[in-house]
Formats: C-alpha cells, structure tokens, sequence
C-alpha cells in the first residue's frame, strides 16, 4: 500500500506540498469516492485514483536518460558533490539509481531506473553489453594501436579486455566501443597503449542513444521503445 500524496507524486502531478493542496481542495478521487486526506492509504495498483477527472495508472518501473555534466557523481547519495539522482528534481523517487558509474569527470549518457532486474541484466559482465564513449585523446592512434585495442588489451587485471571496436573522428578522437565496465577502463585502455584521454564522453549504452536535444544536467523519460531495446539485451559472445 501507499499514501495518496506519494501515489500523486510518482505520477508526477506535482510537488509533496502540492499534491496535499489538490487533495484538500477535492480534486482527487479513490475508486469514485472524494477523498481529501493526503495520509490515506491506497492500493497502487488495484485502486482507481482520479484526478481531475483523468484516472491515473501507476507505473511500477520508470526509466531516464540523463546528460551527466562534468562534476556530478554516478550515485544516489554524495556528502560533497552533486548525483545524478539528485538531477532528476520533481521526478525524483527514493527508489530511482544509476545503472552503472561513470566517473565525476566523465559525461554522457547514464541511464536511472528502479527496475533492479533490467539494470542487472545490462551490467552483467557475461552479456557483454556494449557501451560507446566518444574519447578525445592527448595523441593519434597508430595502426598498432587500434589493433591492441580492438583485440583485447593488457590493462593490469588477470586478463586481457574484450575485443573493442574503434571508429576514427579524426587524428585525436575516437568512438570506442567496449563490453565491459571495469574501472577507469578506457582511460586504462588508453595508456595501456601509450596514450592519455583527454576527455570521455559516454554517447550510447545497450543501444540506446543519448539525446542530443539534452543539454548538461537535462534528463527525460525512455521511451517505449528504448526501454524495449535494453530488455532485449540478451548474453552473447563478444565480437
């Protein structure tokens, strides 16, 4: 069960203050019976909430895409910094979380779900799901270079990174696409193979695109059929 102010609030009609007003002033109804008591508790997801006459149908899972400016930490929770949870304003709920990190000077697209089943099934390591960084770099690639890289390279673990796929922007910048979140792993990539990166920019993560319409710190809802392409992320060998 679940109080009426914070069924109003994860269907985003509005603020915890907000909502509690609408209540009061009989613009919500429970199973067609007025109620104006924001503590009541309903049933989710068997109870017809009305409000303004438009019933409401509660969503167990939500699911975003946000642009991750440079300074904020892939977390629920910081004590120092900005979160990426913390970006998502009214549409914040207790239960939301990244799936996955990206490090505070990386920026790009993060994913925030609470669907556990789904953020496990991507960050799996034997699905090898691909995730795509643009990469600006402090020196060119040599043909050797892209060849370590795209066959799997010594960055200091017990075994070598997966196979990768690289696309040339120009002399210092790359697409990189890896299947593997291992830590700092594309700046270890790099100077595994005597170069540094300059900045890292994360554009695509179980084919799903960021939007380029999101500025930093912007964020919106997946669509249907986003969300559709990161469940049908299934196990396979890498390339």
């Amino acid at each position: 069960m679940m109080r009426l102010d914070r069924f109003l609030c994860e269907m985003q009609i509005g603020t915890r203050s907000q909502v509690k007003v609408y209540i009061r002033q009989g613009l919500v109804f429970v199973n067609d019976v007025l109620v104006k008591d924001p503590d009541t508790k309903i049933h989710e997801f068997s109870d017809k909430v009305t409000f303004r006459r438009q019933v409401l149908q509660y969503s167990r899972f939500v699911y975003y895409m946000l642009n991750k400016p440079v300074g904020v930490v892939s977390a629920t929770a910081d004590n120092k910094a900005p979160t990426v949870v913390s970006l998502l304003g009214g549409d914040w709920r207790d239960d939301v979380f990244p799936v996955g990190r990206l490090d505070k000077d990386v920026t790009g697209l993060v994913l925030l779900t609470n669907d556990g089943e789904l953020a496990h099934r991507l960050l799996s390591p034997k699905n090898h799901v691909d995730k795509v960084y643009q990469v600006e770099m402090a020196s060119c690639l040599s043909a050797e270079d892209i060849r370590i890289l795209e066959q799997g390279v010594d960055i200091g673990d017990e075994r070598l990174t997966l196979p990768a796929r690289v696309e040339l922007l120009g002399e210092r910048s790359m697409l990189l696409t890896i299947h593997e979140g291992r830590f700092h792993q594309v700046k270890r990539m790099l100077h595994a193979v005597g170069n540094e990166v300059v900045s890292l920019r994360r554009v695509c993560f179980g084919g799903v695109s960021l939007d380029g319409e999101l500025g930093p710190g912007e964020y919106r809802r997946l669509r249907p059929e986003e969300v559709e392409r990161l469940r049908g992320q299934k196990e396979e060998a890498p390339m």
